[in-house]
């Protein structure tokens, strides 16, 4: 499957819980695939219970990229991801491999698919001073200052997202112009590579929901609270980082603080996974040019192997 005879890339997109994992690996049972992580907390080293991390026999079975490539006390932002996710297209390419882009991270597709805005990085003080400000004035006073500068933001980013109102008022106070300015004002826009983009999308939305409670009792009874606590052991962490801010390990944090008892952890990660899995979805519905397929379609997996040969043979033709 070379430039003339297929994708340069496969992206397989989809809310968390949708089975993308495993139509990652059965595709690339079919295709010469490998798969490049579009997750912003696999990137983690030492998370993996919570992440739902490839395993090493599926590590060992297809390569995987950008899976255990920082600490957990460090930072990844869109800008590198599209910069690592290009390098290693390319150098896919050249072994004649096609990159298979897995994930549920729908700001870092948005960003290879899209290019970037003209955002300030991130400023640890700014930060603070928002952060001291909020446990000051409490974060719904801090959203409302947020709609006096960014309406635009305020009206899209609720109130109790406290890390994206957080991030909107330290992009005004950094470069003194409005989130929703700057993100209009992309670079790099061009994707220098043909995709096939496919996302995984529930009809039954009441299925995905049960798909996620049991995901994440699954991960509880595995161990993730334990895997956090030997994480900290480990590491300088604190709550305020990215990586603790990742959905189970945020709820796991404040329950090892003893401010979640035992009995609430199960229904608070399996709220704030519906939460995260609803903001996907929104990704996705706003995205152009993606083929979506019913997450529980018994024949998902015929219809995926199917488009992707498909292309193949309208690019041998030269359709």
């Amino acid at each position: 499957m070379d430039e003339e005879s297929g994708p340069s890339a496969v992206l397989l997109m989809g809310p968390t819980a949708s089975g993308k994992s495993s139509l990652a690996m059965v595709l690339a049972s079919r295709f010469p695939l490998e798969i490049i992580s579009v997750d912003s907390a696999q990137i983690y080293r030492g998370m993996d219970i919570g992440t739902a991390k490839p395993d090493t026999a599926e590590r060992a079975a297809v390569p995987h990229h950008l899976v255990d490539i920082i600490d957990p006390t460090e930072s990844y932002s869109a800008a590198r991801f599209r910069e690592d996710a290009l390098r290693l297209i390319a150098e896919i390419r050249a072994r004649g491999r096609v990159p298979l882009l897995v994930g549920g991270t729908m700001l870092y597709f948005k960003a290879l698919r899209e290019g970037l805005s003209n955002l300030p990085g991130a400023d640890a003080g700014i930060r603070a001073e928002i952060e001291a400000e909020a446990a000051h004035r409490g974060w719904a006073a801090m959203h409302s200052d947020l709609g006096k500068v960014d309406p635009q933001s305020a009206t899209r980013i609720k109130a109790g997202d406290t890390q994206r109102v957080q991030r909107a008022l330290e992009v005004y106070r950094v470069s003194g112009r409005s989130l929703s300015d700057l993100i209009g004002e992309t670079r790099d826009a061009e994707q220098p590579f043909h995709s096939l983009a496919i996302a995984l999308m529930p009809e039954d939305r009441p299925l995905l929901h049960r798909q996620i409670a049991q995901r994440m009792e699954t991960m509880l009874q595995a161990g993730l609270v334990e895997e956090l606590r030997e994480l900290r052991r480990r590491f300088d962490l604190d709550a305020n980082l990215p990586s603790m801010r990742c959905v189970g390990y945020r709820q796991s944090w404040e329950h090892l603080e003893g401010r979640l008892a035992a009995g609430e952890l199960l229904d608070r990660c399996i709220y704030a996974t519906r939460q995260l899995a609803k903001r996907q979805m929104t990704w996705i519905r706003a995205m152009q040019g993606v083929n979506v397929m019913d997450c529980a379609d018994p024949g998902l997996v015929d219809k995926a192997v199917g488009m992707i040969a498909t292309l193949s043979r309208t690019k041998e033709n030269g359709g």
